[in-house]
């Protein structure tokens, strides 16, 4: 009786974790409906009083599936297809967030997040190997440093733009300028979790290597990155989210309007369409679908990295 009353309890006890774990989750999964379902509808059905869930009623039945109004007027706000000769599939997509946003933030976001990445895993390497003459006060810095706001540093970083605006430099521009920035904010905590993963990989393996005839570069290249690209990889989507999501240092830093970010679009469609809740929430989609689609992919290696990171770190 002992026994199944300890097999009982233990059944309740994933029962009630799994459930706050759904009631959690449904909570989270609310506004990303509700944007998605605003995203398809009609202005008329947006602005309705009182609002209706899903656009298939009538005046007959509360809810009809044949005569759903489904739309993506919001969509097409967005997106601008026009008739274009040139296109192979006879339109071509003139919307400023798909022609210019997007491809600058992917642009910002993928060589910040590689660069982030190069640099956090030398030094994560080099801190987690060698422990030199002021180690300790250099990693007590580097982590002091995560605890500083980009919001604080703004006004210092506009003058520099400014300023480097005026030197009229060859080469030189707000994008490189901003991308420097992004790599300088998140590069330290990436070292620190760099090091971390570096740490749980055993440094036998390494000395194994050395006797075998590798050379120290070969035994990093062939031995220890390998074991450390889960935590590589986790650290290059944390950035490259970050600086996907990022606003206010693009808004303030970058002064042509073709240079600026997705956030930066959205936040120009909400001027624009600030009674059209159905374009801000096809903007919202649109710039939301790489990084899902990003993560839909890379989620063992990141989930992975995650685990090994709390249990070995």
């Amino acid at each position: 009786m002992q026994r199944i009353s300890h097999a009982t309890r233990k059944k309740w006890e994933r029962i009630a974790v799994n459930g706050v774990i759904l009631t959690v989750l449904l909570f989270a999964m609310i506004p990303i409906a509700t944007t998605l379902l605003i995203s398809f509808k009609r202005e008329q059905d947006v602005i309705r009083k009182p609002p209706v869930i899903f656009p298939c009623d009538t005046s007959e039945k509360a809810f009809d599936l044949r005569a759903c109004r489904w739309s993506i007027e919001g969509y097409l706000r967005v997106l601008a297809p026009k008739p274009s000769s040139k296109s192979p599939l006879g339109f071509a997509l003139t919307g400023n967030m798909l022609r210019i946003y997007l491809p600058n933030t992917l642009l910002y976001a993928t060589v910040t997040a590689f660069i982030v990445v190069i640099l956090a895993g030398m030094s994560g390497y080099a801190f987690s190997r060698f422990h030199f003459r002021g180690y300790k006060f250099l990693m007590t810095a580097i982590l002091a440093i995560t605890g500083v706001p980009l919001l604080t540093n703004l006004l210092a970083l506009y003058q520099m733009s400014v300023t480097l605006r005026k030197a009229h430099l060859p080469f030189w521009d707000d994008r490189i300028f901003i991308i420097i920035v992004y790599i300088g904010f998140y590069l330290p905590l990436s070292v620190w979790i760099a090091k971390g993963f570096f740490d749980a990989i055993p440094r036998e393996l390494e000395e194994a290597a050395l006797i075998d005839g590798c050379t120290p570069l070969c035994a990093l290249w062939r031995v220890i990155m390998p074991l450390a690209m889960p935590g590589l990889t986790s650290i290059f989507l944390l950035t490259f989210v970050n600086v996907w999501n990022e606003f206010i240092a693009a808004y303030l830093l970058i002064a042509k309007n073709e240079y600026k970010t997705a956030m930066f679009g959205l936040y120009d469609f909400l001027g624009q369409n600030i009674v059209n809740v159905q374009v801000i929430a096809a903007a919202c989609i649109i710039i939301a679908a790489p990084v899902v689609i990003l993560f839909l992919f890379t989620r063992r290696t990141f989930f992975r990295a995650m685990v090994e990171g709390a249990v070995k770190g």
